[in-house]
């Protein structure tokens, strides 16, 4: 009984570091090989709440001492985060770190001289392209980016 008492009591010790660090890191490295673009964004985003995690930890170190679960309740948070059958990095994403940045993005869209189908234009583009449009269009002019837009339509419409 000693065995499986100290088995229970370090189980944080003894899976953690698979759970949180090695079976993230592999996968991670199959994500950056596939040509599919949502295991990356689990991916990710897993290793971005973990990190929020880490600096967690080590900002209240103090205060997780005295928490006897702390151990327990990282562990379960990252398997919640790392297992497929519950994708949580994922989830997280989808439903938090999205809006967020949407929000945000759409925030200085709004607030721009834009014309307003400028706008529903660059509200449907990545960060990036969105940059490289609103670059173009300070450099050569939202008429530029009219003709660009109309260029476009017409070479879709061909297709």
């Amino acid at each position: 009984m000693g065995i499986l008492a100290a088995i229970a009591r370090n189980i944080d010790t003894l899976i953690g570091p698979g759970v949180m660090l090695l079976y993230p890191l592999l996968a991670s490295v199959k994500a950056i090989e596939s040509p599919n673009t949502l295991d990356d964004q689990q991916w990710l985003t897993y290793w971005v709440l973990y990190s929020f995690i880490a600096l967690f930890e080590l900002s209240c170190h103090e205060i997780l001492s005295w928490v006897p679960i702390w151990p327990y309740l990282k562990l379960v948070i990252c398997l919640w985060l790392v297992l497929p059958m519950f994708n949580g990095a994922a989830y997280i994403y989808d439903n938090y770190v999205r809006q967020y940045t949407k929000n945000m993005a759409s925030f200085g869209i709004n607030n721009s001289n834009y014309a307003e189908h400028h706008k529903k234009v660059l509200q449907m583009m990545s960060f990036d392209a969105r940059k490289a449009v609103e670059t173009y269009i300070h450099k050569y002019g939202p008429d530029a980016f009219d003709r660009v837009i109309r260029t476009a339509e017409k070479e879709a419409r061909k297709h």
